[in-house]
């Protein structure tokens, strides 16, 4: 029996990767006519469907929001009941039915024309009175359904499904949709800490910089470093320009000769032109400079060159970058 449940699952795919291979040839005239239309909208595309269709209909809208096309669901049961309020004459409708009879959607489709809302379909049935209201209709017609009994909704969902990603990555492209756009609507989420925060948002700054005079003895600088915990300090000017850095490592190399660390300066050990990253910088790219050199903590500068901050892994892992 064991491999009877093998059997099952893989014809199951095989079945919906044929559903989704069939969708290549559907990439025509309506899907472009579709992209315009929505590209074209001064509102929202509102999306709409009973069922699993409307299942996957709440995922493309999600898709559609979260790449630069605003979108929300309707139910078609609500929307009979007060929720078609919520749509405008300056927005698109886009109505997911396999058999493009439904007759929830059916029922709002005359108020929908009424108010002028341009009505794009995502059918099973070309034929349908839904396709045929539609300024375009897109094809998710499938030869056969995974579900044995052909009653379950498994490959038209899931090729509705791969129709609404195609139609959302082409309006994402034909927008100039960048990374940063993405992250802007997902502020909470990993990708939006590490393209939206900036180096100066999570830096220690202040006291709490790890910085001596040149003219501290290697002594001193060993207290800074243990004072201000990050495992380095900066070696600074009277100006605020920093002329050095002094870190464990530093310390390691030091000790293997015979120095007098009480007297010592530190400008005489300390490392000249450390590396360092700009405060207006993604706290990413600091992540990626500490990886690729395998250190700690960097120094942070302006734009000036003067010292303004310091951050570490551990500033990097208590924000999320990492």
């Amino acid at each position: 029996m064991n491999q009877r449940y093998i059997e099952f699952a893989l014809k199951a795919i095989t079945i919906e990767r044929d559903a989704i291979d069939a969708l290549r040839t559907r990439i025509n005239e309506d899907f472009v006519r579709a992209c315009e239309t929505i590209m074209a909208c001064k509102g929202r595309v509102v999306v709409t469907g009973m069922g699993k269709s409307g299942h996957i209909g709440n995922k493309i809208a999600a898709t559609l929001a979260s790449t630069g096309t605003p979108s929300f669901f309707v139910h078609p049961g609500e929307a009979s009941h007060g929720d078609l309020g919520m749509i405008t004459n300056q927005d698109v409708v886009l109505a997911i039915s396999n058999s493009g009879n439904t007759a929830e959607v059916l029922t709002i489709l005359p108020l929908i024309k009424r108010m002028g809302a341009p009505l794009i379909s995502m059918t099973g049935n070309s034929e349908s009175i839904l396709a045929r209201e539609a300024v375009a209709n897109l094809d998710v017609s499938v030869a056969l359904e995974a579900c044995p009994l052909g009653l379950a909704p498994t490959s038209s969902t899931t090729a509705t499904l791969v129709m609404g990603d195609a139609l959302a990555v082409a309006l994402l492209e034909a927008r100039g949709f960048s990374a940063e756009d993405f992250a802007f609507s997902h502020p909470g989420g990993t990708l939006g800490r590490r393209l939206l925060l900036r180096v100066s948002d999570i830096m220690h700054t202040g006291d709490r910089i790890p910085r001596v005079s040149p003219q501290t003895t290697l002594g001193g600088a060993l207290l800074e470093i243990s004072q201000k915990g990050l495992g380095m300090t900066t070696i600074v000017d009277t100006t605020g320009h920093m002329l050095g850095l002094f870190t464990d490592g530093d310390l390691r190399r030091t000790l293997d000769h015979a120095i007098d660390i009480h007297n010592t300066p530190i400008a005489d050990v300390m490392t000249r032109n450390g590396k360092t990253i700009h405060d207006d910088q993604l706290a990413a790219e600091a992540l990626n400079m500490m990886e690729e050199l395998k250190i700690n903590a960097l120094p942070v500068i302006n734009r000036r060159g003067e010292l303004t901050g310091a951050i570490n892994m551990h500033d990097l892992l208590r924000a999320g970058v990492i």
